[in-house]
């Protein structure tokens, strides 16, 4: 055995998925609902499937790229070998992270709205409790801290079936009222699915983080493509239903009303108090804290292995099999953040990376499909998959920067 410690390959197919929803189906859905109907009204189900498609050609450009180059700091690698430039890679890199620590350092802050609404405590200490919480876990090993993450998961997922179960009266009506659901073809009806889709488009994002633990994966050139595109079909058939329950059960303008939708939407249908479904979303935040948390760590283990960052960071305890270093600045950075930031900033400056790092990979995989369209062993695309990826990120940036100048 060399002195080189390395990563564990320990995730199989089952548990990526399982990471990419919990990555995915995040807190965010749990608002996003009543948001969603606001403006796109009966036609919200619609925007979802447009927004799933959307999302779908940056997916899929992941998948293959995840085929072809099967190594952790995965946007900035692609990046790398799109453009050949090391100083851009580096720059991805740096992105990729700071949406991480951003999105994180977000969450925190909506966790203790939750968590005082069961035990008042000061926002810096429960803020200080939580992240050294999720440190811990995240740096004790990777088959440990995705089991838990896995495990969260399921509730999560466990909580939108669970109002969707409650609202069954709602769907029992689809076959009398599936009709409202289907736009007409006037310009206002298509102006709110549009608006519908761009919000839907933020609850899809999350598959991209699972690129940053391939060199755990347990056959990684198969099982990570596959668990990229599965968390992104799964997702949308939750998603879509979940809608569908909505719109039939209240009304848009219920919905939009409400600052829990979801919780308004069990209660609605049950008469009692909707305690477990805000219990599931305390957990949820938990959750996208934490796996964002270990994605950050990763990337920074990644890019530290080939010379981006100071080699220590490369560094992987021995007992745990994981980059402890890594994962102790992170840990740190995302409380500073979280105890100095505010919720409404952090999520959105999380998008606009985001999309910035989604527009550079796309364009980086065109690049690298016309140096090499058939590499061995690998699925690939056709080429203008990449393409529209690249254009819709693009066009979302631009929206995002007008109305950041407008404001």
């Amino acid at each position: 055995m060399n002195g080189k410690v390395t990563l564990k390959r320990s995730l199989s197919l089952p548990m990526m998925v399982l990471y990419g929803l919990g990555t995915t189906i995040g807190a965010g859905i749990y608002a996003l609902v009543g948001e969603i109907a606001s403006v796109a009204g009966y036609f919200a189900p619609v925007s979802f499937l447009i927004a799933s498609l959307m999302a779908g050609f940056t997916a899929i450009s992941f998948a293959e790229l995840c085929g072809r180059f099967p190594y952790a700091a995965g946007a900035a690698l692609y990046v790398k070998q799109g453009f050949a430039s090391k100083g851009l890679s580096t720059i991805v890199g740096l992105l990729v992270i700071a949406a991480a620590v951003v999105s994180s350092a977000a969450l925190l802050n909506g966790f203790v709205s939750y968590f005082n609404q069961f035990i008042i405590m000061e926002r810096h200490t429960s803020i200080l409790l939580l992240a050294l919480l999720l440190g811990a876990i995240a740096a004790w090993g990777i088959a440990e801290s995705v089991t838990i993450a896995s495990l969260i998961t399921i509730v999560e997922i466990g909580g939108l079936l669970l109002v969707i179960a409650v609202s069954k009266g709602g769907l029992a009506d689809f076959s009398s009222r599936w009709s409202e659901l289907i736009p007409a073809t006037d310009i206002d009806s298509w102006k709110g699915i549009y608006l519908g889709a761009i919000l839907s488009f933020y609850a899809f994002i999350g598959f991209e983080d699972m690129v940053d633990v391939a060199e755990e994966v347990k056959d990684v050139r198969r099982n990570l493509p596959v668990a990229i595109l599965l968390t992104l079909g799964i997702t949308t058939v939750i998603y879509t239903l979940l809608m569908v329950t909505a719109v039939l059960s209240l009304t848009p303008a219920e919905l939009a009303s409400s600052g829990v939708p979801l919780a308004h939407l069990y209660e609605h249908h049950t008469g009692g108090k909707a305690i477990v479904i805000n219990i599931i979303g305390m957990f949820a935040i938990i959750n996208g804290a934490m796996i964002q948390m270990i994605m950050a760590s990763r990337v920074i283990y990644g890019m530290g292995s080939r010379g981006q960052l100071p080699g220590f960071f490369a560094q992987v305890y021995h007992r745990t099999r994981t980059p402890l270093i890594a994962t102790v600045v992170v840990t740190i950075m995302i409380l500073i953040l979280a105890l100095i930031g505010r919720l409404a900033s952090l999520a959105e400056a999380t998008s606009v990376i985001m999309l910035t790092i989604f527009s550079m990979v796309n364009l980086a995989l065109w690049r690298i499909k016309r140096q090499d369209p058939h590499p061995h062993g690998v699925r690939v695309y056709p080429a203008w998959i990449p393409v529209i990826g690249f254009l819709i990120s693009s066009a979302f940036v631009l929206n995002e920067v007008i109305e950041f100048a407008a404001a």
